[in-house]
């Protein structure tokens, strides 16, 4: 098993080096109207490999995806609500692109399997599990994502906005409230009573902070921002609102914590045992930096795009192989090897 997993994730590392090196980004990223997503997501261009094995669509067309290399016990097959997402909104940009009545329909679903899937209670709101766990958080019981929730949120909207069905609305409101919540009251937020909020991307027994997920997080709160006016919903526009404001000043106060000075690490995991220095890959620094670009346009602030260009001039073959050094060892400390 060990040498099995040492030759997927190796494979991992080297196929890295040409991810995400022309991302597309979408610059109409204000106007009231959903239209594309601010990654421009294809669908026959997403990846539907998870980890060694193709995805499997059910009889609706949502994917499934099996269970990572090191998941012991793992049962095969999971209806991923983050993979779920990007795919439906693939399926969104190809609407745009045809106004095929197909492609809708086939959007519709996946925002109805969102509906369908929904956990709702009085003081959680609205929310959705993944079922699959994560060994690196010790994690193995269904678990919240801010990701996910952000996810939801701008698939519901662009649903409501299709077809004008205040359901729709209605969910994508009440899944705003596990954003105001500490992950130890069962939300998905960490460090507030610091001052440095923080959306979790997987919600453990201790904070886990993954770069990527905290600003795919921001995203979906952006988009309810733009979607729903304060004459809609006067609540719900000043709830998101606030907790888009929240979240970007929190990134900005720990931005520095991620830099290592010649890298960024992918988290910042209060586990204990967990390392210190668990640099993220090519790729994901890639997809970072673009995800901060996309941010200083919509806010303004300038250390966003500056830490953009610095992760920008970090990507060089010289740091390239430091990095790998220590996230062989990290993932060594993980048991992943």
């Amino acid at each position: 098993m060990k040498l099995k997993n040492a030759l997927f994730f190796g494979k991992r590392l080297l196929t890295d080096f040409n991810e995400n090196k022309h991302l597309a980004t979408c610059t109409d990223n204000k106007s009231t109207e959903l239209t594309y997503y601010y990654f421009l997501f294809e669908e026959d261009k997403i990846n539907t490999r998870g980890g060694n094995h193709p995805f499997q669509f059910d009889e609706a067309g949502i994917p499934l995806v099996h269970s990572y290399i090191d998941v012991v016990d793992g049962k095969g097959y999971y209806y991923y609500p983050i993979t779920i997402g990007q795919y439906a909104l693939a399926v969104f940009h190809s609407w745009l692109k045809t106004h095929d009545s197909e492609k809708k329909a086939y959007f519709l679903r996946f925002a109805d399997w969102f509906m369908q899937q929904r956990e709702e209670s009085p003081e959680l709101g609205c929310y959705w599990l993944t079922e699959t766990a994560k060994p690196e958080y010790r994690v193995t019981t269904p678990w919240k994502s801010a990701f996910t929730q952000s996810r939801a949120i701008s698939i519901l909207l662009r649903a409501w906005q299709m077809t004008q069905n205040t359901e729709y609305l209605h969910a994508a409101t009440l899944a705003l409230i596990p954003f105001t919540k500490d992950i130890s009251e069962g939300g998905v937020s960490v460090d507030r009573a610091i001052g440095e909020t923080f959306y979790e991307e997987y919600t453990a027994a201790c904070p886990t902070r993954v770069l990527d997920g905290h600003i795919f997080s921001l995203f979906g709160l952006h988009d309810y921002i733009r979607a729903v006016p304060e004459e809609v919903n006067p609540d719900g526009h000043a709830l998101a609102l606030h907790l888009f404001k929240e979240g970007v000043e929190g990134l900005i106060r720990q931005l520095p914590k991620f830099d290592m000075g010649y890298w960024s690490r992918f988290n910042r995991c209060d586990l204990p045992g967990y390392p210190q220095n668990d640099p993220c890959t090519i790729g994901y620094l890639r997809l970072v930096r673009h995800q901060l670009l996309v941010l200083h346009q919509i806010t303004g602030k300038d250390e966003l795009r500056a830490y953009s260009e610095k992760f920008r001039r970090y990507d060089n073959i010289r740091n390239i192989l430091k990095m790998y050094r220590h996230k062989f060892k990290a993932l060594k400390k993980l048991n992943r090897l």
